[in-house]
């Protein structure tokens, strides 16, 4: 029975400790300041490759942004536009950040010095979509603080591979020819053993 009240006692412990422990900084997009420019090479509507094509990525701190003390590193990622989100729930664009799917691929997390820019070869795994880029400043704990992106109506679109290469097609089409050839050859034993 004491056992048994101190299994009890322990879960509602661990079970309060749960419920009490902070949760950590929450990020909201509509509550963080606009205080980078973004800009992309892509021109808007170019169509770039998986695997062949590169963006460059400048960022700087606004002119009329104030302090950037706070800010530690920047996180540049690839975000899906909104035409890209249509009726596409894993895609959505949520105020909170921890459940936002706008912008699931990073190009580049790095020390924020001011101003910096990156080339990025485009994933081979990238999806084939429209996107524009979007910038997060991070705090020390790496919570967003401040963002900036190239305009939503500034999209560009990734086409990505279909994965069906030459080697695949060969190789398909040699079993296809196996397979067939196994059929034919076993019908005709068969064939021969029922004659017999």
């Amino acid at each position: 029975m004491a056992r048994q009240g101190m299994v009890t006692a322990l879960l509602l412990l661990v079970l309060a400790a749960g419920c009490c422990a902070p949760a950590g900084a929450v990020a909201y997009l509509s509550k963080l300041p606009v205080t980078l420019e973004v800009t992309a090479s892509p021109t808007s509507g170019e169509v770039l490759h998986g695997g062949e094509d590169e963006i460059t990525v400048t960022w700087s701190l606004n002119a009329t942004a104030g302090d950037d003390k706070e800010y530690k590193k920047v996180k540049v990622s690839l975000c899906y536009a909104p035409v890209s989100q249509k009726e596409r729930e894993w895609r959505k664009t949520h105020d909170d950040l921890k459940k936002d799917k706008t912008c699931q691929f990073k190009v580049t997390e790095q020390a924020y010095a001011g101003a910096g820019n990156v080339t990025y070869r485009v994933a081979l795994d990238i999806p084939t979509a429209t996107y524009y880029v979007r910038a997060y400043a991070l705090d020390a704990s790496g919570t967003q603080v401040a963002y900036g992106q190239t305009a939503t109506n500034y999209s560009f679109n990734v086409v990505s591979i279909t994965g069906v290469t030459t080697s695949i097609k060969v190789a398909a089409g040699v079993f296809s020819a196996f397979s067939i050839a196994s059929l034919a050859f076993f019908f005709f034993i068969e064939k021969r053993k029922k004659n017999n």
